[in-house]
């Protein structure tokens, strides 16, 4: 699964024109950075860190406004949701189909992912007394390139990641 959704991070940074920079060992929680070039010589690039997780329990439904994803350590959505002056850090979550030889589908002309991510940002959020804490991931938070484009957009404003 951490393959597989890999793939998918690096194929839509790659979409919008971000380098996809793996962490050699965890980082603090953080599995990965993704980092957007500036557009001019003396402007910063953007970047920010990635907590990857992937599960075969959660189907997300459409018509659902969210779905909960529980952390097997506290510790993982602790790190999430401590404020952070520099670089901000975003859970993606990718719910796959259970049995692997589903994850995808080939054609001549493409291949297909069967399932998508979803991103958010947990800063600020209360973190739940409890050893496996859950989170509300929004369906509409499906992590493409339209969406890295725009998080990349607000921490280059200095805008919060979450409404």
């Amino acid at each position: 699964m951490e393959q597989l959704q890999e793939g998918y991070v690096q194929s839509v940074a790659a979409t919008a024109g971000c380098l996809f920079i793996k962490q050699e060992r965890d980082m603090f929680g953080m599995d990965a950075m993704l980092v957007r070039p500036s557009t001019t010589p003396v402007a910063e690039e953007s970047s920010f860190y990635v907590q990857l997780k992937s599960t075969t329990m959660i189907a997300p439904e459409r018509a659902a406004q969210d779905f909960g994803y529980r952390f097997n350590k506290r510790i993982y959505m602790d790190r999430l949701a401590a404020p952070r002056r520099s670089i901000k850090a975003v859970l993606i979550v990718m719910a796959v189909p259970p049995g692997q030889a589903d994850w995808t589908r080939v054609e001549h002309s493409h291949l297909t992912v069967r399932q998508a991510c979803y991103w958010i940002c947990l800063e600020g959020y209360p973190v739940p007394e409890v050893e496996k804490p859950s989170a509300k991931i929004p369906t509409a938070n499906l992590f493409d390139a339209e969406a890295l484009t725009a998080i990349m957009g607000k921490i280059e404003r200095g805008e919060p990641l979450h409404d």
